[in-house]
């Protein structure tokens, strides 16, 4: 029976004073009883205008409806027929302005909750099957992989599928690129990472750590290699600083250097070999989810004071509203329109505080947002032992200068054609490699096309 209910079911989440002090994740996930009463909002309408909205193509509808049927393993096999990583895209897909945006549901109330329920679809999978997928038949073809981000390892399972010999060549220690550097274990926990790597690698997938494509070997080298195509999914891992006086002090730190120290390194743990000083009050530059992650994990590191410094006002603020409810909720302070200036030092060259100007908003820049103006007279200071530059990142121009051929924009962004192929014949890219720094489910759509027209050059 339909659930006409004009409001999605909650997402069961730990206690704000409770999570804010661990690394557990935050989302608990919906019950069975729950994933169907919420799969009976959906209406299965004509035109499936969520599907649209999806940069992946899964058929929302279909896995719905076996939900509704209580044929969970079904539901899993039909996302992952367009998804390799449906765990993943569950907890950290920004599906209130992709798929959830188009739901005929959301007109007169919630959306359907269609990432939570993928979620539960891929975490009753995982707890249920313990059988490995069919490895493919060989096909005879080889295909070099850059990067084990998201963009590559979708790119990697959509081939290795159609019988291709994959390989990844992935510089850190650890697969998964920014799903196990930058997105917090509360957040995503690495376990299902994991999984969803040992599933490619039961497709047949090849996967080599440890190896900096450009610096251990170059592009050049793999097609010498026997590797008749090349994906390049190396992502955006370049930090971008604010240039202002006092960023060199002991304390100040990008965005994306405290995630990996917390993420990857295990900071937060006594015995880590790249401890994180003690911080007391911290401020996170920037409004995007890296902030609110950055300012998430600080205040759980047991800083007593965490801000947000962001230059426009709330309404601007580019963080999905779930990850700013949620630092709202573990104390998180926001300090809009604020613009940092400066960072003071103390004698021993140490963050002393942060000197900041209020700011009021002008007329719309190219961005479509109001353009951030300083306020004469306004500046104060900011009490602070620790600064986190989450400003973005850009494409880390190694490949670009040790690649004959291999063309760049302005901001160090691989130039592709409407396939993903780069001005290096052989040679395609996806994600932030070509996008700059965006959602883990865009990455994921231009691994798909990678795959797609690999496949398409290899079969002519």
């Amino acid at each position: 029976m339909a659930n006409l209910s004009n409001t999605k079911n909650p997402m069961p989440v730990q206690d704000p004073n409770v999570r804010n002090k661990n690394f557990d994740e935050v989302a608990l996930g919906y019950d069975e009883a729950t994933a169907i009463d919420e799969a009976m909002r959906c209406l299965n309408c004509k035109n499936h205008p969520c599907m649209s909205k999806c940069p992946v193509a899964v058929n929302i509808p279909g896995f719905i409806d076996k939900i509704k049927s209580q044929d969970y393993e079904g539901a899993y096999q039909i996302i992952s027929v367009d998804s390799s990583l449906p765990a993943v895209c569950g907890r950290v897909c920004p599906q209130e302005s992709q798929c959830e945006s188009a739901c005929i549901r959301g007109i007169k109330g919630d959306p359907v909750g269609i990432g939570r329920l993928e979620r539960f679809v891929a975490d009753y999978h995982n707890a249920n099957n313990t059988s490995a997928p069919a490895k493919p038949k060989a096909i005879g073809h080889k295909v070099a992989i850059v990067g084990s981000g998201p963009a590559g390892l979708t790119c990697a399972g959509d081939l290795a599928k159609l019988g291709y010999d994959v390989t990844i060549f992935e510089a850190l220690h650890t697969a998964g690129g920014v799903l196990v550097y930058g997105i917090p274990e509360f957040r995503l926990p690495k376990a299902i990472v994991q999984k969803e790597i040992d599933t490619l690698k039961s497709l047949g997938v090849t996967l080599h750590t440890n190896v900096v494509v450009g610096r251990s070997l170059t592009i050049d080298e793999l097609f010498e290699d026997g590797y008749e195509a090349v994906f390049i999914g190396s992502g955006a891992g370049l930090p971008m600083f604010m240039h202002i006086p006092g960023e060199n002090l002991n304390g100040v730190y990008s965005a994306n250097e405290f995630l990996t120290r917390i993420n990857l390194m295990k900071a937060y743990k006594q015995s880590a070999d790249t401890p994180i000083q003690q911080i007391h009050k911290v401020a996170v530059v920037g409004g995007g989810n890296v902030a609110m992650d950055a300012a998430r994990c600080a205040k759980r590191l047991g800083a007593e004071e965490v801000y947000i410094v962001y230059r426009r006002s709330a309404e601007e603020l580019p963080a999905r509203r779930e990850e700013v409810e949620h630092a709202e909720e573990e104390g998180i302070i926001f300090k809009y329109l604020t613009n940092p200036i400066a960072i003071t030092a103390n004698n021993d060259n140490t963050v002393g505080g942060m000197t900041c100007m209020r700011m009021e908003l002008g007329e719309p820049d190219a961005s479509g947002r109001r353009r951030p103006l300083a306020v004469e007279g306004s500046e104060f200071n900011l009490d602070v032992d620790c600064v986190i530059m989450a400003l973005g990142t850009t494409p880390n121009p190694l490949l670009k200068s040790t690649t004959k051929g291999l063309e760049v924009d302005k901001k160090g962004c691989l130039i592709v054609n409407e396939d993903g192929l780069t001005s290096r014949n052989g040679v395609y890219a996806g994600g932030d490699a070509v996008t700059g720094a965006a959602t883990v489910i865009k990455a994921m759509g231009a691994g798909k096309l990678g795959a797609k027209s690999i496949h398409e050059y290899l079969s002519k």
